[in-house]
């Protein structure tokens, strides 16, 4: 059906909302929005579903969440012992998170499948955690993690913990599509959870998750001595980390953090920032100025459903600082290995994993410490399979893994990035080095005199609707079929395509890629530079990411300036 069709059979729907029929009315004269909300269905990807909130087939709203958990639950009843297993939702502070997960629930209960939900909004690491300690076969996550108000998500994960593989994203798509829109069942909530079909859970669950991740510290003895010395500043901007982080900080012995207020308390709305993001600088703003009164020199920010944790410090110069996720990443990961290896208990057979797109930094820290060090693609969910499998075989001790766009897990509890074990290890990583009279910027400075200068570079080009996602494709049909020779007058060694899952050298050489499949290109230099180039998994964005190795700061911030120019110009012409 076009369309118009469409978007007349929702206008006409019976079971359709009077709220849902007046937004669709007010834009029955404005083809291009009836166009962007009803050219397709919102895509069950490996991260589930995200869209921007509204009435169509390409928006989150009630009807998409009905239609989404109806096919996870036909799946599901062909699982053997799913439906007694069951379920665990959460939801985080996002407009209309509690709704949707309410009627997911309802849906799920409507098919005999036992649901768990709990009760107030709940982290994404603790909703991983759930999902293993409660045995249950999936859980759903309402959320759309660091994008702006407008969007909400729904995010499917499975048994092991970690977000559903893309074999069972695409089984359960399949059943999506198999289901008329305004067809699937739904329980009574109340009726419900009298009856037991859906479980309100929370307080056993949250106390499971602490007390594991406690064990986490490296120097508990430490912390609980100085915790009280150095004044901390979080802000969970306005999100789902409010709760978890202070209470599992307050636990170890760190009775110095300061919230700030104006961001406390869970608002969909985001009100004190562009985007409830701790990639982005500005979404410290409140942090610092609380931090400046307070004498605090260092800032921590989770993100709505708290799975990334951003770091902001202030350098001896008296200067803030937003730390990258790279270097948070590799700042933790010195933080965890020394003191493992100072404490000599650090496994021989230990691994710490990371992206394809995350710093070499790490692997230098790696092969100091003679830790194994992993590549996988890009998106947490492979670092987690990877836990989950050395967890279940014994090969190797899963001890750190990070991601770029400031997601980390240690010890592996969970099977996602994890915000509140991250600020705990943040936490505990600044009264360390504060023992040695440093901040994390001198800790940071220590760990580049050592290993040598890396840095990174990220640019994001956000092409909305259907005309781009068009030129998202067309960038990288262009770059297959006309491959670049130099990036900035320095010759490729090494041209890698992971949709072809090859790899071929300048010297002729070729061979297979083993990780999996993925539209993604990436290209290693003579310099030990690299590119990579990928559409984003979650959002309407081509994703550049750049990273070099210098003798000197100066030598790297050329290095960088001149690639970010040459290859930008070039996605530029592509995406025109």
């Amino acid at each position: 059906m076009d369309t118009k069709t469409v978007y007349e059979s929702w206008l006409n729907e019976p079971t359709l909302d009077e709220t849902s029929r007046a937004e669709l009315r007010a834009i029955a004269n404005d083809a291009q929005e009836i166009e962007e909300r009803f050219y397709r269905e919102l895509e069950f990807g490996t991260a589930g579903l995200r869209g921007i909130l509204g009435a169509g087939t390409n928006r989150m709203n009630v009807y998409v969440v009905h239609r989404a958990t109806q096919g996870l639950s036909n799946y599901l009843l062909s699982c053997p012992g799913a439906k007694e297993r069951g379920v665990c939702i959460a939801y985080d502070s996002r407009l209309f998170s509690p709704e949707f997960a309410k009627e997911a629930a309802c849906v799920l209960a409507a098919n005999g499948i036992q649901t768990y939900l709990f009760s107030t909004l709940h982290s994404v690491p603790q909703l991983s955690f759930a999902v293993r300690h409660l045995g249950c076969m999936a859980g759903i996550v309402i959320t759309a993690s660091h994008n702006p108000s407008k969007y909400n998500g729904y995010k499917v994960y499975w048994a092991y913990g970690g977000q559903a593989a893309p074999e069972q994203a695409a089984a359960i798509f399949d059943e999506i599509q198999l289901i008329p829109m305004f067809s699937p069942r739904v329980a009574d909530y109340d009726a419900a959870v009298a009856s037991g079909a859906i479980r309100l859970v929370g307080k056993e669950e949250d106390e499971a998750y602490y007390a594991a991740t406690e064990q986490l510290l490296l120097d508990p003895g430490l912390v609980r001595r100085r915790g009280g010395d150095l004044p901390i500043v979080y802000t969970p901007l306005h999100g789902s980390g409010a709760v978890p982080v202070r209470e599992l900080l307050s636990r170890v012995g760190l009775s110095n953090v300061i919230t700030v207020p104006e961001q406390s308390a869970p608002d969909g709305r985001f009100p004190t920032v562009t985007a409830p993001n701790p990639e982005d600088p500005n979404a410290f703003r409140l942090a610092i100025a609380l931090a400046e009164e307070k004498g605090a020199r260092v800032c921590l920010a989770t993100d709505p459903d708290a799975d990334r944790l951003g770091v902001a410090v202030k350098t001896k110069a008296d200067e803030w600082v937003t730390l990258t996720g790279n270097q948070i990443g590799c700042i933790l990961l010195e933080h965890i290995l020394s003191s493992m290896s100072r404490q000599k208990r650090l496994p021989k057979n230990g691994v710490v994993i990371k992206s394809i797109v995350s710093t070499r930094l790490a692997d230098a820290i790696c092969a100091a410490y003679g830790v194994a060090l992993e590549n996988v693609m890009t998106g947490f969910r492979f670092i987690g399979e990877k836990v989950d499998e050395y967890q279940t075989s014994g090969e190797k001790t899963f001890l750190f893994g990070f991601e770029e766009s400031f997601g980390f897990l240690a010890g592996g509890l969970a099977r996602d990035k994890d915000a509140v074990c991250a600020a705990m290890l943040a936490a505990e990583a600044c009264i360390a080095y504060a023992e040695r009279g440093m901040t994390l910027s001198d800790a940071l400075d220590e760990i580049y005199a050592t290993y040598g200068f890396y840095s990174e570079n990220v640019k994001s080009y956000t092409l909305e609707g259907k005309e781009g996602m068009e030129k998202i494709a067309g960038a990288m049909a262009a770059l297959r079929s006309n491959p670049p020779q130099s990036f900035a007058g320095t010759a490729i060694v090494t041209a890698e395509d992971y949709l072809a899952r090859r790899c071929v050298n300048t010297d002729g050489t070729a061979c297979d890629i083993a990780l999996p499949k993925s539209d993604t290109l990436r290209w290693l230099l003579l310099d030990e530079s690299w590119i990579v180039i990928r559409p984003s998994g979650t959002e309407p964005k081509l994703k550049l990411y750049i990273g070099a190795r210098a003798k000197t700061k100066e030598q790297l911030s050329a290095t960088l300036a001149a690639l970010m120019q040459d290859v930008d110009g070039l996605l530029k012409v592509y995406l025109a």
